[in-house]
This record gives structure tokens, C-alpha cells and sequence, in this order.
């Protein structure tokens, strides 16, 4: 085998601050310090500590950004002096190479391993090998470090994510060749002739042509290991002229290659050896074809769907990727148990064994290039040849070092890009025409407001086609209007396919504005518009990008997870803040209620991206709590890929998996004695066929009770997207409002999905409480005013008193969805583009024990059945008119920058009066005529109710639940509220 020399362990290091130890001649000194390899400067701990408390992002205590030092004595075997000899770094920063005091060089990639010849510089056994490791970013303004990077690196080196580490990570060996090998192996597998031609680099460093018989043989390699089948060994003869030159063989894999894909995760391992030395070279490759076929993406001609994530490579522990392949498998391993088949790197490519863990487990892997900013064309304003010149070559390096790999299926030119369609389009044609491995995409939600599909780009991934033609289902205040999640009433009828390709193709505009300004980060820029005057219509598959971003409240026991590199003192600052406002009592049930609405908001969009047919596939942001950007809490695991306890797997997979049963209605809110009318779809992908199975639909009571079941028959083929039958079912009678169950699923097959519905009795009175003066009678009599000076003088004699305001002068609007992304990040990128600051509160936190809502059932967080109670309803600012300790009935929990106390429904005794309040403009529900639109947040044309609203049966329930409490003996509020101090939440003075 070719020798390898681990130069893992202990370094001479030494940091340099002043970035002057190339002018001090480090290189020839001894350091005072050592630091073990592979690591990072902040793994450790060098530098000085700081107690600096980041809010916006995990906490590095020990960053350390400028030069670093690592030296190493080395002693070579007698036999290997005089050979070739190349310094292999995995990856790390910005990197300069000495071998005693003879510079080597220098190598700037962020992604892809440094390699350095030393062979003319080691003239001995024992010479010392020095490296120094730049992590500089240029400034904004004056003179660069000439070791600073080339480009900002997106989330390669950014605070958001892993960090902007110091060190050097993986693999780092000298290896020792002789004078002829093979440096380099580019795969071009074949599945129709089942063989794989091998571009061979070749080096000859003996000044004389040469050549070598050469064998070749693989073995098929699963996560458990290499496997029996082995292919024959076949030789070639191969010419090695003087220097480096490409030589192409063809490998024949045998009679019954096998086909990887995320079903059959089997990859080749092929060894190259030289007949007459001991030069070996290893790669891997799996034999897949991974395309497209109009809107669809196929991989070994079958079609498939990507449910993908977003992933910006978060590990708190170390604040720098994993370089080991078990890592990889665990992380990968982990998405793929709740239907993850694709990843997409946000400005960031990850190393070698990320791919080859995707291999292993079955992952379709899209990196991009670390760049998130504007694309010029030379002679444009403000081009940056050097920059450009650079990424371009990254890809390029990307390519070459990982695209052997079958799990390396598409790649992209960055996140969020503007600038120049042509020069994009250009850099997309010269990467084809050297890999045609990949599929390529121009970058991800590119020009945003103004999308354009570029001919050289295969598939296309974006978040609308153009202002109101969304395909998501939320977005910021900045990027209104907002999607169907956030806009419109909880449903299962939703789906994109009007949105891709519309049926009445009419021209709408985004922004017909030159320049535009855009969310850039967590910041803003401006930028030019693309022209694009036609109608978007893809004739290619389309992906959503991020999508979700549905805020959950911090856990703030996670806080001791952090006991590696990055500590989460924001966390411990949001704690302090809570705790300040007297509600830390109620951040368990901050976290577990909000993450209980953030799952429904996620199931219903991943819902509808199940149901259009006309999508390709999703990119989730994200199943992975976020841990910057202000710290966007959006994941149904936290930043260590461990469950929040939210959602199962089995839960989870009911909407995000290969298999999806489907039910579609107009609304979660039934009234007993009505006919409950769904139809079905599958959305199906597996290899098992299902030819003889039917699916069972099945209608369970609260109490158990089966009011409805029964079977639909299966297509005998199904792949992709079927709608399967209509199917009617009365709703039994009932005397109180109840649940109920709806689910889907197939015998056998572990495939299922199911919806909680809500039951209301037909005969409930539609009551206008602005009709009624008082209700009860004696002792139990309560009066009912919308006007607080009435209310205020009733308690003052002792009355009892149900408060409507018609206004609340502290309030904030009821918003029924949780969060989008993160609320401080796009306040202030909302009030710098001068527009609208989003609700940004958190959903409901319920006593559903409470007996006002006894007749009303719940759980503790939001349901369907509160949306139009929410969306009518003003969230009263309790801050500074309770005590700290006085809770809500109904409490609208607020985001965890601004921690508001947010009454709906809440009671108090004032003096020897009893007062409830109720924010929720019942009467304006009782006599809703058209659902409640509004156009500040909404598309045109989305549908935001698929009900009649002239009557609302969970309104009238909720009425009655009330007016039933009010009226009763149990009316005697324990907690105690001043009517002064509440005459500035409700009147303003």
C-alpha cells in the first residue's frame, strides 16, 4: 500500500494576535505552547477567555481569530527520503506550509483538503514541519491581511453555525509515494453497460516517460462493512509520461452490478494496484443515475421525491464539523428515521466522510458553494474578479475530491444570489460540461421577488414564481405576503400546483422597481431586480426552499447539553429575562405548548407540498433547532439532533416519509348531525409493492367509540402522487363537544396518519352577547358590558362582571401560528426596510381545567378549533397591570425577546367584585357574514376559509362554556386585579 504517516497528536503552537510571525520568521522558532491535532484553537481552550454573552447565536468563550502556529518535528524511515512526499490536511482555514525555514506554499480552500508536495524541500530523515493557519475575514473597509479569505464563506465560517474555528480537522499524514502513482480518480459509472470508466491522474516525477500494468479490482461496501461479492481483478497496461497526465480505462463490474440509491445504500470500493510496486489508490463510487424527467427527479429511471433539510453545519460540542464517518452515519441516521432523503449545505460543503456516510445510508446530498451575496459579470459595478475566481474554482475543487460519490447528487452556486443571469448561467454551463454527475441548480430562492429559471440549470429551487404565486407555506413580514400556514384557517385542501403552473396564465409583477432592498442575513442590502417580464412557467422540477421555520420556545434545561466548545448563554440570558417578568414558572409550558403548535404548523405544510403534484421535493428549515440568526428555535430536535419529545418518528413519518395517506377537508370543526366529506390521496415511493392491499379509514370517538370504518382499494401500482375515493361520514349526534379521530392506514405496512377533529352539538344557541345585559340570576347574576368606566363602577358595588372590550389599548393582535424563523432577527430587518413588524408571539397556553372551559375541551396549546377564536381577538399587555405571579385562562404566549404577559381570558377578584374578561370580539364572530381577509399578509387569490362562517359552532360552544361559568357559583376568582392599573391596558389612560 501506499505509506501513510498519522501525524495526529501533540503540536508545538503558538498564537499570533498580531499577525506578525511571517515577518518574525515563526517558522524557525520554538514554541512555547502545544495543542493536540486534529482540534481547534477553541476546543483546546487556547487564548483568552471571554465571558462575552451572545444573544444572537451560541457562545464561543475561547474564539480566537488570526494567525495560529503548529509545528511538528519529523522523522522519516531511510527508504522514504528521496520519495514523493505530500502533506495531506483535511480541512481547516486559510493554511502556509514551512519545511524547516523553505516556504511550500500556501492553499486557501475552505471545503477541500490542502495538499502540499514537500518532496524538494525534504532533503533528510528529520526535518521540522511548521503550518500556520489564517481564520481572517476582510474587513469592510481598508487594507486585507493577505492571508484573509477569499470570499466570507457563508456558513463555513460563520458565528450562526460552526463557528469561524482555528485548527485543523480529519485526516492529517504525510503521504508517501513513488516516483510514479496515481494522484486522482474521477469514476464515471455506467448502470446501462454496467461499468464504470476511471480517469485516472497519473504522475511520473522521474523525468522519464514510463509505464505500468495496473489491477483493478472492487467490492461491494454497505454500513456494515465490505461484503463477499468481488469483482475479478482486471489489468491494464497504462502509459506514464513525464509529469502529470489523465489516462481513461474501463471497468467491467461483472454480471450482476447492483444500482445504489436511498433503498439500496451499496457502494463499490475499487483498489488500483501497481503490479511491480507497492502504490496503491482506493476511491468509491455507487452506480446510480440520478435525473430528471420533466417535473420529477428519477433515480435509476424511477421517480423520486426529496424530502430534504437544511443543514449548515451545527455541532455545539466541537463549533466545527465532524470529520469521521461514524458521526456521519449517526446524524444521517437520525434524519433519515423522520423521512429525510436529501440534505441541502447552506454556503457550506461537508467533508469527505459526510459523503461517504450518505453513501451508507442512503442520502441524496446537494452542497453549495460558500457564497451568499450577488454574482456579478466582469465589468459590472462593484465585480470582485478575485472572489468569483475563487468560487468558481471551489466548485470545481468540490467536484473533484467528492463527486465520486453516489450520495453527491446535485450542486448549487449559493444561497439567496442576485446579480447577473448571464454570468450564473455561464458558470452553470462550464461546471456541466466538465462533471455531468451532478444535477445543477443556479442557488437557492435566487432573486427572490423576481425569480427567473435559468436553461443551463436542471432543476430550480425558490420559495415563489412570483409575488403571489407561493409555494411555501410561511415567510417574514418582510417578504409579505405571508403563506397559507400563517394567512389562512387550518385545513388538509391545500396544495401548490396552481401556484407552479398556473391554468389562467396572467402576468403578475413582483416588484417593478430597479433596485429593490431584500432581506440579506440578518441584515439588509440593496439590490437590482432581475428583469423578467414572461410568465414563470418550469418545465423542470421545483423544490421549496425552507420551508416551515415554526419558532419553539427554549427548553432552557438544554442549557446543560453545553458542555463543549459553544455554551448556550443565550439561552441563559432569554432565561434571565423570563425570569425577570415573573414567568419562569411557565417556561416548560412555553416550550412543550408552542412546539405542540409548531408541529401542526409543520405537518400541514409538509401536507401540502405531499399533495401537489407538479413538486419535486422540499427543503426543510428545519427538523434541527437553528442556533443563530438571532437564534431560531424551529426544530422538532434541538441543535444536537436529539427529539424535543414533541412528535415520534411514527407521528412524524404520517407526513414526512416515502409513504403519505392523506385525508382532504375543509375544516378540523364539525358539527354533529352534518356529513363529514374528505377524500383521499397516497403519496407513494417505496420498492415493496402494495398490489392486493387496501387502505382502512377509520372514525373514533373521544371515548373510544368506532362511528365510521371502513376500506378503500389500492391502485396495483402505485409510484408518486394517487387520489384515491370520496368518502362521507355522518357525525354522530352529541349533547357536549368532544374530539374525535380520523385515521389512515394500511394493514401491515407500519403506514398510517391521522387528524384530531373537533365536535360541536347542532343545537347550541347563536347568542350576541351585545344583546345581552346580564345572565344568572340571585348571587349568580353577572353583568356583561363592552365599557370599562361600567364595568369599573358595577365592581365597585360588588358585582359580578363579564368585561368584552370592544378595543384594548395595550395589546398585541391575536396571530393563531407561531413565530416565523425568529422574531428579534426580522423586527429589525422589517423596521430597516420600513415595513410591518410581524404579531411574533408563540400560540395559546390553555388551563384547560379551568371550569370556563369545561364545556369548551382542550388541550394546554392551540388547536384548529381557536383560530377564529385568535384571529378575533385582541392579546391584552398584562405586564405592568398584574402581579408577576397572575396567570391567564387563556394566555397568548409571547416571544422569548419581549416576554409580554398576554391575557385573552382572565378573571380577577376587584374588591368584592368578581371580573372576567374576555378580549375575543365575540360578537364580531356571531356575525361574521364573509371570512375575515386581510390583504396586508395575504396572496391574492389564497383561499382563507373553506367554510361557512355565518355559523362557527365552536364560537357558540365557547359562548356557552362562558356564560355557563359566569353565571355560576364557581365564579370566584382566586387571583385579584386592579381596575387602575387596567384602565391603561384597556383605555390608554
Amino acid at each position: 500500500m501506499t505509506k501513510t504517516m498519522n501525524l495526529q497528536g501533540v503540536w508545538d503552537f503558538q498564537l499570533d494576535t498580531g499577525c506578525t510571525g511571517i515577518h518574525e520568521a515563526f517558522y524557525t522558532k520554538n514554541f512555547d505552547d502545544t495543542i493536540s491535532l486534529p482540534g481547534t484553537t477553541s476546543m483546546a481552550q487556547k487564548g483568552t477567555f471571554s465571558d462575552k454573552m451572545e444573544t444572537g447565536t451560541l457562545t464561543d468563550p475561547y474564539l480566537y481569530e488570526g494567525y495560529a502556529w503548529y509545528s511538528k518535528e519529523i522523522h522519516l524511515e531511510p527508504e522514504d527520503v528521496g520519495r514523493e512526499i505530500l502533506l495531506y490536511l483535511e480541512r481547516t482555514r486559510v493554511t502556509m506550509v514551512w519545511v524547516n525555514d523553505i516556504q511550500i506554499g500556501t492553499y486557501d480552500s475552505l471545503n477541500t483538503p490542502h495538499i502540499y508536495n514537500l518532496t524538494k524541500a525534504v532533503t533528510g530523515q528529520d526535518f521540522r514541519l511548521t503550518i500556520l493557519v489564517a481564520n481572517l475575514q476582510k474587513p469592510e473597509e481598508g487594507e486585507a491581511d493577505p492571508l484573509a479569505y477569499p470570499t466570507k464563506g457563508g456558513h463555513l465560517t460563520s458565528p450562526d453555525t460552526q463557528t469561524n474555528w482555528n485548527g485543523i480537522i480529519g485526516e492529517i499524514s504525510l503521504r508517501i509515494h513513488e516516483a510514479c502513482y496515481i494522484s486522482h480518480i474521477k469514476t464515471l459509472p455506467d448502470t446501462k453497460t454496467g461499468t464504470v470508466t476511471l480517469e485516472m491522474t497519473t504522475v511520473n516525477a522521474s523525468g522519464s516517460d514510463a509505464s505500468h500494468t495496473i489491477e483493478i479490482h472492487s467490492q461491494l461496501r454497505d454500513r456494515d462493512g465490505l461484503k463477499d461479492q468481488i469483482t475479478p481483478v482486471q489489468s491494464f497496461e497504462i502509459p506514464f509520461p513525464a509529469g502529470e497526465a489523465v489516462y481513461s480505462v474501463t471497468y467491467d463490474l461483472g454480471e450482476h452490478p447492483v444500482l445504489w440509491s436511498e433503498y439500496t445504500p451499496v457502494i463499490y470500493e475499487l483498489t488500483v494496484s501497481f503490479a511491480d510496486s507497492t502504490e496503491t489508490v482506493t476511491t468509491t463510487f455507487g452506480l446510480r443515475d440520478f435525473t430528471t424527467e420533466g417535473h420529477d427527479f428519477l433515480i435509476n429511471g424511477r421517480k423520486t421525491f426529496l424530502r430534504g433539510k437544511h443543514d449548515g453545519l451545527i455541532f455545539p460540542l466541537t463549533g466545527a464539523v465532524p470529520a469521521t464517518v461514524g458521526e456521519w452515519i449517526k446524524v444521517l441516521s437520525i434524519s433519515k428515521s423522520y423521512g429525510i432523503n436529501h440534505y441541502r449545505f447552506h454556503t457550506c460543503c461537508p467533508p469527505d466522510a459526510a459523503f461517504t456516510a450518505a453513501d451508507l445510508v442512503g442520502i441524496y446530498m446537494e452542497p453549495q458553494l460558500p457564497f451568499w451575496g450577488t454574482m456579478t459579470a466582469p465589468g459590472e459595478e462593484g465585480h470582485n474578479e478575485t472572489e468569483q475566481s475563487y468560487l468558481i474554482e471551489e466548485g470545481y475543487r468540490m467536484m473533484k475530491y467528492f463527486g465520486n460519490h453516489a450520495s453527491y447528487c446535485m450542486m448549487s452556486l449559493g444561497n439567496e444570489l442576485w446579480g447577473s443571469k448571464e454570468r450564473i448561467s455561464e458558470i452553470l454551463a462550464a461546471y456541466k460540461a466538465v462533471d455531468t454527475r451532478h444535477l445543477y441548480t443556479q442557488g437557492s430562492n435566487n432573486f427572490q421577488h423576481t425569480p427567473v429559471i435559468l436553461p443551463e440549470e436542471d432543476f430550480f429551487v425558490g420559495v415563489r414564481l412570483s409575488k403571489n404565486r407561493l409555494f411555501r407555506g410561511s415567510y417574514g413580514m418582510c417578504d409579505a405576503p405571508l403563506g397559507h400556514i400563517q394567512s389562512a384557517e387550518p385545513a388538509t385542501r391545500k396544495n401548490y400546483d396552481e401556484a407552479i403552473l398556473p391554468s389562467k396564465a396572467a402576468a403578475d409583477s413582483g416588484d417593478e422597481a430597479a433596485e429593490i432592498e431584500i432581506q440579506y442575513g440578518t441584515g439588509v442590502k440593496k439590490v437590482k431586480a432581475a428583469e423578467n417580464t414572461e410568465v414563470l412557467m418550469p418545465e423542470i422540477p421545483v423544490v421549496s426552499h425552507e420551508i416551515g421555520q415554526y419558532c419553539v420556545f427554549p427548553n432552557f434545561h438544554e442549557i446543560d447539553k453545553y458542555t463543549g466548545v459553544l455554551k448556550a448563554r443565550n439561552f441563559e440570558v432569554f432565561r434571565d429575562r423570563l425570569e425577570e417578568k415573573g414567568m419562569l414558572d411557565q417556561a416548560d409550558d412555553f416550550f412543550y405548548n408552542s412546539g405542540k403548535l409548531a408541529v401542526q404548523c409543520y405537518k400541514e405544510e409538509l401536507e401540502a407540498a405531499a399533495r401537489t403534484k407538479n413538486l419535486a421535493g422540499y427543503q426543510i428549515l428545519d427538523i434541527q433547532d437553528f442556533s443563530g440568526q438571532g437564534t431560531a428555535l424551529v426544530g422538532i430536535l434541538d441543535a444536537f439532533m436529539d427529539s424535543k419529545g414533541l412528535v415520534t418518528t411514527k407521528e412524524w413519518a404520517g407526513y414526512c416519509s416515502d409513504a403519505i395517506l392523506m385525508a382532504e377537508f375543509d375544516s378540523y370543526v364539525l358539527t354533529a348531525g352534518s356529513v363529514f366529506e374528505f377524500s383521499t390521496a397516497f403519496r407513494y415511493y417505496r420498492p415493496e409493492s402494495l398490489a392486493g392491499k387496501s387502505v382502512t379509514y377509520r372514525f373514533t370517538m373521544q371515548d373510544g367509540t368506532k362511528a365510521a370504518e371502513g376500506t378503500i382499494p389500492l391502485p396495483s401500482d402505485i409510484l408518486g402522487l394517487v387520489e384515491l375515493e370520496d368518502i362521507s361520514i355522518p357525525v354522530p349526534a352529541i349533547n357536549d363537544a368532544t374530539t374525535a379521530v380520523l385515521s389512515l392506514f394500511i394493514e401491515g405496512t407500519g403506514i398510517s396518519n391521522e387528524y384530531e377533529l373537533y365536535l360541536y352539538p347542532a343545537d347550541n344557541d347563536h347568542l350576541d352577547l351585545a344583546n345581552v345585559a346580564s345572565v344568572g340570576e340571585g348571587a349568580e347574576k353577572t353583568y356583561i358590558t363592552n365599557d370599562f368606566d361600567q364595568a369599573e363602577a358595577m365592581l365597585t358595588e360588588g358585582k359580578r362582571v363579564l368585561y368584552l372590550p370592544k378595543e384594548t389599548a395595550e395589546s398585541l393582535k391575536g396571530f393563531y401560528c407561531t413565530e416565523f424563523w425568529c422574531y428579534p432577527m426580522f423586527r429589525d430587518i422589517c423596521e430597516w426596510m420600513k415595513k410591518p413588524v410581524a404579531v411574533g408571539t408563540m400560540g395559546l397556553l390553555i388551563q384547560n381545567e379551568h371550569p370556563a372551559l369545561k364545556q369548551f375541551p382542550s388541550h394546554t396549546y392551540a388547536t384548529p378549533q381557536w383560530y377564529q377564536l385568535v384571529s378575533h381577538c385582541d392579546c391584552a399587555i398584562l405586564d405592568d397591570t398584574t402581579d408577576k405571579s397572575y396567570r391567564p385562562i387563556i394566555q397568548m404566549m409571547d416571544n422569548f425577546d419581549r416576554n409580554h404577559k398576554l391575557g385573552i381570558l382572565f378573571e380577577g377578584q376587584v374588591g368584592t367584585g368578581s371580573l372576567m374578561v374576555c378580549t375575543i370580539r365575540l360578537s364580531e364572530l356571531v356575525n361574521l357574514t364573509e371570512p375575515t381577509r386581510d390583504d396586508a399578509i395575504t396572496a391574492v387569490g389564497e383561499i382563507i376559509s373553506h367554510r361557512d362562517v355565518t355559523h362557527l359552532p365552536e364560537v357558540d360552544q365557547f359562548i356557552k362554556s362562558l356564560i355557563s361559568y359566569v353565571s355560576s357559583d364557581a365564579f370566584r376568582p382566586e387571583q385579584t386585579l386592579d381596575m387602575k392599573k387596567l384602565r391603561k391596558t384597556f383605555v390608554g389612560e
